[in-house]
């Protein structure tokens, strides 16, 4: 069905949309597109039928670029047409390939995800019966599942007439990953008109698209407050929707261990906060499966030597575990740290590497963490000294050193040992340290093996020490992208201790080719990170999002604009989490939403 206002509307450039009805039910505003922007525009016979009102989504869809409503916002060229079609929810069909069997039960699980994902535009509505069908064509070459940092996650997205009047989306990509891209890009041009009750898609489209970074992630801590795996299913949901392809599972720490490792069962039994907060090896695998359908891999964290405690501390193998005052000796209470020099604790970490490489289906890459490790806690154990004695080392910093690279080495030779025969062998991901600075870093970690995720400002003179000497890096830059900054101190009094509170804008702008400098081709992405000591399953939503779309389009995009060209998009983007059940932080009044450009400090720059 071509809607003959609609087209007129276009041909004056001008749309209308109705978001406030009177007493009696009728519509009294609408919006029209006036120099690239939706104007909110009172309703009346005489200037403004209400045959031309269509709803806000469609006047972003079509005023401007016509990407007033992605997000991310595309890399490729797009032509979005001047008709809506109303659609019938009920009659949307799936095509793929036979061939590539593989990927069935992946198309499956996105068929029920993008019908549902259209249930929750008109929810709690009963719809205009009628409407066109919708064929939605996958034409995917590869069934290959890997997902690093060479697989093709580009796709296209046309949408045009099909057969017997029914509207054809043919998706065509290299791999499962960017078919499951175009999906979600095509998700966001099917609108719910709440003057016609009608679910309305782009009746003619053309997206191409490709992301700019191959890592796109976020870092999640579970182990100082644990999170359900409700909360992180929701959390992976979100991600799927802004096309982030890691989750970083920092799944134990020396607050607790819930991972249930069999052949160790005191770590959970002693190190679990109870019982029920635990992650089973069946929880994680479903998790893993969960992700995968939606595009995204899990990196599983075992940090160490350091952010270890309860748990490890009932099988003797920690030093300085709680020891008091615990300033002297960690970072935040309880201390804890492996001690290198018993050969019990490398049995115990083959043991666990062995059931994690199993539980997440041998993650492609492996986080060693490495951070914060307490010279301070090793040298107050006299046992550890003696055996550093017996090694003729001395009991200085750079002695202390040689016994992180022992730990290091050692720890790394039992995880490439529970590989099967002949199995390549993983790259390495560790935080940034004392480790990784010179002369440590060229003595003791392969830039070939090794790769670095920095959490130190952007503009520490470290991130470009470790570019200049090859390697390559993950940021994951405290002062744009730690989501916990900002809150209470919970050691301390007054604020934590990388406040102030980080807001979407400083997330967006954080630039990681401005990062990289003429070294910037070595940075293969991003994380935000999360860390819960003041976070739980309660509040996970509002720390996350939007702060983690905004951290999404910098790196699917890497757009050249600041944030205020994004905000009017973000805000709607915001309404979208929402709708799908995420409890995303509020931004503004909603007032800004339906006035666009009036908030921003000096009303919307750039545009009359």
């Amino acid at each position: 069905m071509i809607h003959k206002w609609f087209l007129v509307a276009i041909l004056v450039g001008t749309f209308y949309y109705t978001i406030a009805v009177d007493t009696d039910g009728d519509p009294v505003w609408s919006y029209q597109c006036v120099n690239d922007r939706c104007v909110k525009t009172a309703i009346s016979e005489e200037s403004n039928p209400l045959s031309k009102a269509i709803s806000l989504p469609a006047c972003r869809l079509f005023c401007g670029p016509g990407t007033g409503l992605l997000w991310p916002q595309p890399t490729g060229p797009i032509e979005v047409g001047n008709e809506l079609a109303h659609i019938d929810p009920e009659q949307v069909w799936f095509e793929w390939d036979e061939n590539l069997r593989q990927l069935a039960s992946l198309w499956e699980a996105n068929k029920e995800r993008f019908r549902n994902q259209l249930k929750k535009k008109y929810q709690g509505v009963q719809l205009k019966t009628g409407g066109r069908s919708v064929r939605i064509k996958f034409e995917v070459q590869d069934d290959s599942l890997t997902l690093n940092y060479g697989t093709d996650e580009s796709y296209k997205l046309t949408v045009g007439p099909g057969d017997s009047g029914e509207l054809l989306a043919t998706i065509t990509a290299k791999t499962f990953f960017g078919g499951r891209h175009g999906l979600e890009t095509l998700a966001q041009f099917v609108q719910y008109d709440d003057l016609r009750s009608e679910l309305q898609m782009v009746a003619s489209l053309s997206v191409s698209d490709a992301p700019v970074y191959p890592h796109r992630g976020l870092a999640l801590d579970t182990s100082r407050n644990f999170i359900d795996l409700e909360s992180l299913r929701r959390t992976i949901d979100g991600m799927a929707m802004v096309k982030l392809n890691v989750f970083h599972w920092h799944i134990t720490d020396s607050q607790s261990f819930p991972l249930v490792i069999k052949s160790r069962p005191t770590l959970h039994k002693y190190g679990a906060y109870s019982p029920r907060e635990v992650y089973t090896a069946d929880d994680v695998r479903a998790l893993v499966q969960y992700a995968l359908e939606r595009g995204v891999r899990i990196i599983p964290e075992l940090d160490a030597p350091a952010h270890v405690g309860e748990g490890w501390e009932k099988l003797g193998v920690t030093s300085c575990f709680n020891y008091q005052p615990w300033e002297n000796y960690c970072v935040e209470p309880p201390c804890g740290q492996l001690d290198p020099t018993k050969d019990a604790v490398y049995d115990i970490l083959e043991d666990v590497y062995r059931e994690m490489n199993a539980m997440f289906n041998r993650s492609d890459l492996f986080h060693m963490g490495g951070d914060e490790v307490s010279i301070r806690c090793w040298n107050a154990t006299d046992s550890i000294k003696s055996w550093m004695k017996q090694q003729e080392w001395g009991v200085q910093e750079v002695d202390f050193m040689k016994l992180w690279n022992y730990f290091q080495t050692e720890a790394l030779r039992r995880l490439d040992s529970t590989l099967p025969a002949g199995g390549e062998k993983r790259p390495i991901l560790m935080w940034t340290s004392k480790l990784t600075e010179s002369p440590y870093l060229e003595q003791y970690l392969d830039k070939n093996r090794y790769l670095i995720q920095v959490w130190t400002t952007g503009n520490d003179s470290k991130v470009t020490n470790l570019l200049k000497k090859g390697y390559r890096l993950i940021i994951s830059n405290y002062d744009a992208l730690y989501l916990d900054c900002g809150f209470a101190g919970w050691v301390t009094d007054g604020s934590n201790w990388c406040a102030p509170y980080i807001g979407w804008q400083k997330v967006y702008n954080n630039d990681l080719m401005a990062i990289g400098g003429q070294y910037a081709k070595q940075i293969l992405g991003g994380e935000a990170a999360l860390w819960t000591e003041q976070s739980d399953s309660y509040t996970l939503d509002n720390r996350l999002w939007p702060r983690l779309s905004a951290h999404a389009e910098r790196l699917w995009s890497n757009p050249r604009t600041g944030w205020q060209a994004a905000e009017a998009r973000m805000l709607v983007h915001r309404e979208r989490l929402v709708e799908e059940g995420i409890a995303a932080n509020s931004l503004q009044p909603k007032w800004c939403l339906q006035n666009e450009g009036n908030c921003p400090i000096g009303g919307d720059a750039g545009r009359t």
